[in-house]
């Protein structure tokens, strides 16, 4: 029947409940407290919280807490969510009173009816298998919420330092690829000296570089849990055995390398690691954002810069027939401004912590595993439809280099500045270029003005006292 309800009790009263639905009463109150944003939790907090919950019954049926066929029913139960099973039963939008209680509450009361329905029980039926007294034995939301929180955002960020590696890889081949085309180098928007373009993307390599070891250090900064400490860290609640053992089980369950934190009453209050973590997510955020928008003026209209050619993607004018715009530079542009804007929100969340609890984990969660996501699928997206397919654009760039003044620069150790200036000088009220006028004016034959600014000659760290003997007959 479509209609058809089951009635939950709890402290507060009774519930009508959609008979089929494998969440309880206290979800449903939440699902009417927190209608807020629509935000969803992320799956893979989802099934990190399983696995919480699964190393949570093992442990305690290991030590003799639990029934051991109960425990086999919550246990296989976890191993649906992780498997991806009945996500769409996680109904309470991510952003929550409560400091994470709901979205524990919600995965309980799932796991005991998943357990209840393969074992022939009815749905709520919680005298047999309960969501307090048997999901979530030993445990309390402020252990398990930031446990879960942690192992998802490892997993997540275990994916996000390989698709920075790969991201890397891109920059560098075409660091190699374009190490002989010349190119203008600029400094605050105006032309300064000569260089190649292949050191451009060197240098963007070395920027992820940095930020592929942030990842890292990120994975470091989060890897001690608070499972076992309970309610404020104390771990009052639960026997000692179980916290001992707890986070050993999750660890072989999650395949991470996780431990115990030295000190849980610290783990459970302050959320500064997440902090810091975000801030390195930001450093990689920032770095997108340089790149992307150094990529859009490399790549400007014909009229402008135009020494790179990013890859048409789609219309880019409901007006302008023909128009196509950098979108995808401006879509990983924007999502690392979005991540700056979490990073944000996750310091303000972590200082406003009050005494043993941190109130806002929901918002800190919801924030650190998006700035994750996000990043994830943007360099992807960079990666594949921007930096492999761009190309450069070979006439643009060298006549940009010739025309401009700046490549005089590379001239002045040879030539002595003077010279150079005179050279500049003229090139400018004759409509002419600078090297026209270096040749023109006997300072420097065309094979030797060539060398100097040969793309080799170009890559070197400075000049030596050899380079400067062997231009003495440059005239």
């Amino acid at each position: 029947m479509p209609n058809k309800t089951r009635i939950e009790h709890d402290s507060l009263g009774e519930k009508q409940i959609p008979y089929d639905a494998l969440y309880g009463i206290h979800t449903a109150r939440a699902m009417e407290n927190f209608a807020v944003s629509n935000y969803k939790i992320a799956p893979e907090f989802i099934k990190a919280f399983a696995m919480v919950k699964k190393a949570c019954a093992e442990t305690n049926s290991e030590l003799g807490f639990l029934d051991n066929q109960i425990a086999i029913e919550i246990i296989k139960a976890c191993d649906e969510l992780i498997n991806g099973k009945h996500h769409e039963q996680i109904v309470v939008d991510a952003m929550q009173g409560g400091a994470g209680t709901s979205l524990n509450m919600n995965i309980n009361e799932v796991i005991a009816n998943i357990a209840l329905k393969n074992c022939g029980k009815e749905l709520g039926d919680y005298s047999y298998i309960s969501p307090l007294d048997h999901v979530n034995m030993h445990q309390s939301t402020n252990d398990t919420y930031p446990t879960a929180l942690k192992v998802a955002s490892l997993n997540l960020l275990k994916i996000l330092e390989d698709k920075i590696s790969r991201l890397q890889e891109a920059f560098q081949v075409k660091e190699t690829d374009y190490k002989d085309i010349i190119k203008t180098g600029r400094t605050q928007l105006q032309d300064a000296v000569p260089m190649t373009l292949g050191m451009s993307f060197g240098a963007f390599a070395e920027a992820i570089s940095r930020d592929r070891w942030r990842i890292f250090k990120c994975r470091e900064r989060i890897k001690q849990v608070n499972l076992g400490g309970t309610a404020i860290g104390s771990g009052i609640g639960a026997p000692r055995d179980f916290i001992l053992k707890a986070t050993n089980k999750l660890r072989d369950i999650c395949g991470l390398n996780i431990s115990r934190a030295e000190n849980l009453v610290d783990a459970t209050q302050n959320q500064d690691c997440f902090v810091e973590a975000s801030g390195m997510l930001k450093a990689y955020a920032a770095n997108l954002i340089k790149i992307s928008n150094d990529l859009r003026l490399l790549g400007s209209g014909g009229s402008l810069v135009g020494e790179i050619k990013l890859k048409p993607m789609q219309a880019g004018s409901t007006i302008m027939a023909g128009k196509v715009n950098p979108v995808i530079p401006e879509i990983t542009a924007q999502v690392g401004l979005k991540v700056i804007a979490n990073d944000g929100l996750i310091t303000q969340c972590a200082y406003g912590t009050n005494l043993e609890l941190c109130q806002f984990m929901p918002l800190l969660a919801h924030s650190f595993l998006e700035t994750i996501s996000m990043l994830i699928k943007v360099t992807d997206i960079f990666r594949e439809k921007c930096i492999e397919v761009l190309e450069p654009n070979l006439d643009k760039s060298l006549e940009n280099a010739n025309k401009s003044q700046a490549i005089a620069t590379a001239l002045v150790p040879f030539i002595g500045y003077e010279a150079v200036e005179k050279a500049v000088k003229k090139a400018a009220s004759d409509n002419t270029s600078v090297k026209q006028e270096v040749i023109g004016l006997g300072l420097l034959s065309a094979d030797k003005y060539e060398e100097i600014l040969s793309p080799k000659n170009l890559r070197k760290l400075g000049f030596t006292e050899e380079d400067i003997n062997n231009f003495k007959d440059n005239k």
